[in-house]
């Protein structure tokens, strides 16, 4: 891990993030890496925003950027269901409101103001005779980023975001996503240029465009049926707003327990158009796309089977974003 982040960092990419599900958690791996870099900013894509309690969170959160001189960025999302009550034991509702509870008392620890709130979901302090506590750590301000797909997520993520994560995400149906974020931005006296606009990606060369887009295509087929609800999975609605009605019944035969069949019925363009496949030319084809829209930064998932391959594979991608950002900007 630190050796891969310390040629990261020569490498000059931007920003490395760790993340967490149901294995390790996704704030440790930062300060080890801290410890190894100076100058690259680390990320967290997601904190999981029920795991902790809104305190810890910003304790958390305000110790990475103290101990990395500020280059912290705090990545939050609701994460699913499944991994929520089913390994948390915590019932996933209300996840919206929640989140703007969360970012409101987070900037109120940040700040080292008495943390006084009493919203519909966290009430702090609690009644009774406790008083109302301030943080003892030094003020400071840590960007946000929260994970969001679905509509009205989105238009929170513009209100009150530093920036998004954003899965599902394909250039050539981009409304679908910046158009509820904009006018959440807008209707805080914003913009959207006033985010910075992140979409994860997986990166894999191969000279068989249709072979490899057709593997990760069938890699949805766990995401849609196995990371939500029975009756609702946000991947599912999130890739059917943007015209792939057959999600839904890659869906039911999961849950079917017809696995090879979801499998072959995830549309190859998923896989092709989500992530950065192929030759030199097709992932610098995909890079463009991404740019003429207007995303800020791609969060890249290498496939190396070493360390050594995966800086191999990093540093040629480094090279072709050099060449797109060479090119003149579409108009």
């Amino acid at each position: 891990m630190a050796t891969f982040a310390v040629e990261a960092e020569r490498l000059g990419v931007d920003s490395i993030w760790s993340s967490e599900t149901w294995g390790f958690d996704g704030a440790t791996p930062l300060a080890y890496i801290a410890a190894r870099t100076s100058r690259v900013h680390l990320g967290t894509s997601i904190l999981q925003i029920d795991a902790r309690t809104p305190a810890l969170t910003a304790m958390t959160a305000m110790s990475l950027a103290s101990m990395t001189q500020d280059r912290f960025i705090l990545g939050l999302g609701i994460s699913t269901p499944q991994i929520m009550e089913g390994w948390h034991g915590i019932a996933f509702n209300r996840p919206i409101q929640r989140t703007r509870e969360l970012l409101d008392i987070i900037r109120l620890i940040e700040s080292r103001e008495r943390v006084t709130y009493d919203g519909e979901i966290y009430r702090l302090p609690l009644p009774g005779a406790m008083r109302a506590m301030r943080s003892s750590a030094s003020p400071r301000r840590v960007p946000v980023y929260l994970a969001s797909v679905g509509p009205r997520n989105l238009r929170l993520t513009g209100e009150v975001a530093d920036g998004w994560i954003g899965n599902c995400f394909l250039p050539e149906t981009f409304d679908a996503f910046l158009g509820p974020l904009a006018e959440g931005a807008e209707a805080a006296g914003r913009s959207l240029a006033d985010l910075e606009l992140q979409v994860p990606v997986s990166l894999e060369f191969d000279d068989d465009l249709d072979a490899v887009a057709k593997r990760h295509a069938e890699g949805y087929a766990f995401t849609f049926g196995a990371m939500g609800a029975s009756n609702r999975n946000f991947y599912v609605e999130a890739f059917a707003r943007q015209g792939f009605d057959d999600v839904r019944e890659v869906h039911r035969l999961w849950l079917d327990g017809r696995r090879d069949e979801a499998k072959d019925l995830v549309p190859v363009d998923l896989g092709l158009k989500t992530n950065l496949l192929g030759t030199d030319a097709t992932v610098k084809e995909r890079l463009r796309a991404y740019r003429r829209v207007g995303i800020d930064e791609l969060r890249v998932g290498l496939r190396g089977a070493t360390v050594e391959e995966s800086l191999e594979q990093l540093g040629r991608l480094m090279e072709l974003v050099r060449d797109v950002r060479s090119e003149p900007a579409a108009s």
